[in-house]
């Protein structure tokens, strides 16, 4: 355990909460910093009827600093099953909207839950604001929802926030600026890293932040948002919204079984071809095995922290 090492990890879905688990047994200081741009799914249906910002990806991230030894982390990811109103919600998502309902405040709503969970570190949204993903494409078109942009199929020219440049959420700021380590990654490149990015003041803090910036480059690419995108294409793109230099760029060198290379072409997913060599000599690149393949292709959380906080 590595004490007072101020530790901040911004992107959203499962990439961020899978990094998580193995940071808490490294580091005692931890700030999560998640998007919120989900629309999709249980999150999705809770967003549309109490008009709230998506609980998923938060609700993944208290999971993952929870303590292990308990039935409460399975208890927040038990999902409603059956042909109910309630099939489809996940307990947590459940708990999160209601404590929000309760105390007038998503942020409240994400304080008792954590609470509830005992984590170890805090989870930040990145703003409160309900926000919607907007994409404008290589053809033109212009498209908003998340949803709707992985489903639309196309190559993403850039991504926007509606409302634009929300207003960050207070603490976001402060844990960028004062962090030893910022580690963006891995997980979906435009609909999870990218958005924390485009809160008014995040980019700007954690560009200028003294931090050692670490971007853990995904191992797969993600069908309607970085197909035939290589480690260069992600490796740039972060850099071009953080408006800002990578210190450090991790890659994954364990080979990937066959099984599980035509499990993930089935949905139009390849792995992300290593054009690492073509990077500046300013980004130092770490090539390890942090591959956790069981059914899906996967970072592991141990492997990948060892990485992290060896450097």
């Amino acid at each position: 355990m590595i004490k007072n090492l101020k530790t901040a990890g911004i992107g959203g879905g499962t990439g961020l909460s899978t990094i998580l688990a193995g940071i808490k047994d490294f580091a005692d200081d931890i700030t999560a910093i998640v998007t919120v741009t989900d629309d999709g799914g249980s999150s999705g249906r809770l967003r549309k009827d109490y008009n709230m910002p998506p609980p998923g990806d938060i609700r993944n991230c208290i999971v993952s600093l929870a303590e292990a030894d308990s039935l409460m982390p399975e208890l927040f990811q038990y999902r409603f099953k059956g042909k109910s109103s309630l099939s489809g919600h996940s307990f947590g998502n459940l708990f999160i909207t209601a404590m929000a309902d309760i105390t007038g405040s998503f942020a409240k709503g994400i304080l008792e839950a954590s609470n509830i969970l005992s984590i170890k570190g805090r989870v930040l949204p990145s703003t409160t604001e309900n926000i919607v993903l907007g994409a404008v494409f290589e053809d033109g078109s212009r498209v908003l929802g998340q949803t709707k942009i992985i489903n639309h199929h196309g190559s993403i020219k850039e991504v926007f926030l509606d409302p634009w440049e929300p207003e960050a959420y207070p603490g976001v700021i402060k844990a960028c600026s004062e962090a030893d380590i910022i580690i963006l990654g891995p997980g979906s490149l435009f609909s999870s890293i990218i958005p924390n990015l485009l809160v008014k003041g995040v980019a700007h803090a954690v560009s200028k932040s003294k931090a050692v910036k670490i971007y853990i480059c995904n191992i797969m690419t993600q069908p309607g948002e970085t197909d035939n995108y290589k480690v260069s294409d992600h490796f740039f793109m972060v850099e071009k919204y953080l408006g800002g230099n990578i210190d450090y760029l991790i890659l994954n060198t364990a080979p990937v079984s066959g099984k599980l290379l035509t499990k993930h072409a089935a949905k139009n997913s390849y792995i992300v071809i290593d054009d690492s060599s073509s990077l500046p000599g300013r980004v130092k690149i770490i090539k390890e095995d942090i591959l956790c393949s069981k059914e899906f292709v996967r970072h592991d959380p141990k492997k990948t922290a060892r990485v992290l906080f060896g450097l």
